[in-house]
């Protein structure tokens, strides 16, 4: 993946969970950026969080330091003062003001830091800077089985803009967001306001809109970084470039939400929900998400059982308006349900779901809502990672 004018990158292994991987990763902006980010809903926060929410009050940033292996969550006074350190040490080994340096952290819960072992690795990072964007991808991951990467390149005002992004996220993921890390970096010359809006307008439609296994993590955090060494003219909300800018966010951060899905720990198949002619949008939203965490179906769809009985009463229980009597059900394009009632097409649907991307339609007939969620089927190999994860 190409990365945005003005961004080098550092990876290096600081064996903080496990040797013989890269774990440790700086991405830095030979400028300040404009910053905005998004942090996890959890009431139990990381460190890192904490910190990175109290930072970009600011508005601006110009590194951001990442390590996997350990989340520096739920480590008390002593996590704080190691994301500091962290933080602190970065800023020092580049010149740069220590408000400016962003941390992440993802892995076990629980654990402290092995600080003796991160602190010589900070100026191993300083001294190893390139364009190479793909290598912070992979060091980011935990569970996940492949890096998670993706840019758009655009123009704005005749100039070229490139938005670019990696993340990592695997399980634990429900909204909103959920041990997930996203950074994205562009070149775009763009306010904080604009940045803002267009950031909770991509997070809103795509990484809120995800879910592998219902839990909510205490360290999710989307962070983007634009440099403005694009040179387009400044975007400003509610203009056509902001509109261009937005669009190819969101569909990036979409882009990057299927990725997580799709590698969800253990998952064999990438299951779209879709809502629609609900009451209003925050019903269909809330229906998508009550079928989209049912274990049942989502063990059924694993199993190839188009057992439609599951997502009526997902629906049922979610606390939406619903008329079982005006229910229509599509799998993958096929009626299974009709005003509420089976159609006696099971064997058909059975075959549908030995599909790799499975599509579930319900249509309520009650009004003009409507809403997409992604999430994946439940095997017994989500069961094996999680059990075996602290060993």
């Amino acid at each position: 993946m190409k990365a945005p004018k003005g961004f080098l990158f550092s990876t290096v292994e600081a064996a903080i969970k496990r040797p013989g991987r890269k774990d440790l990763a700086l991405i830095y902006s030979e400028k300040q950026s404009v910053m905005s980010g998004m942090f996890t809903t959890n009431n139990v926060k990381a460190a890192p969080v904490k910190l990175d929410m109290k930072r970009i009050k600011s508005g601006k940033g110009q590194a951001i330091i990442v390590n996997s292996g350990n989340a520096n969550a739920c480590t008390g006074e002593q996590g704080m003062k190691d994301a500091l350190e962290m933080t602190a040490l970065t800023a020092k080994a580049f010149g740069l003001k220590q408000g400016d340096v962003y941390v992440c952290s993802t892995g076990v819960i629980g654990t402290p830091l092995p600080m003796e072992r991160i602190r010589p690795k900070i100026t191993e990072l300083a001294d190893n800077l390139d364009i190479a964007v793909d290598d912070v991808a992979a060091a980011i991951m935990t569970t996940d089985t492949f890096p998670k990467n993706i840019s758009k390149i655009i123009k704005i005002n005749g100039k070229t803009v490139n938005v670019a992004g990696i993340c990592k996220g695997a399980g634990m993921i429900c909204p909103n967001m959920a041990t997930m890390l996203c950074f994205i970096m562009t070149d775009a010359n763009i306010d904080k306001k604009a940045l803002d809006a267009a950031l909770k307008s991509a997070v809103r439609k795509s990484f809120n809109r995800i879910t592998i296994d219902g839990d909510m993590s205490t360290n999710d955090t989307v962070l983007i970084m634009a440099n403005g060494t694009a040179g387009n003219d400044l975007i400003k909300a509610g203009s056509k470039e902001f509109d261009v800018f937005a669009k190819a966010l969101s569909g990036m951060t979409y882009e990057l939400s299927k990725m997580i899905v799709t590698d969800g720990e253990g998952a064999t198949k990438l299951v779209e929900i879709e809502i629609k002619n609900a009451k209003n949008d925050n019903d269909a939203e809330k229906g998508a998400l009550a079928v989209a965490n049912s274990l049942l179906v989502k063990t059924a769809i694993y199993g190839n059982d188009a057992n439609w009985g599951r997502i009526m009463a997902a629906l049922g229980y979610s606390g939406i308006g619903i008329k079982e009597e005006k229910a229509d059900i599509f799998l993958n394009g096929l009626k299974i349900v009709g005003k509420g009632m089976g159609t006696g097409r099971d064997k058909e649907a059975n075959e549908k779901l030995k599909n790799k991307e499975i599509k579930i339609v319900v249509d309520l007939h009650l009004g003009k809502g409507a809403a997409k969620v992604l999430t994946c089927d439940l095997t017994e190999e989500y069961v094996k990672i999680n059990a075996e994860y602290r060993t």
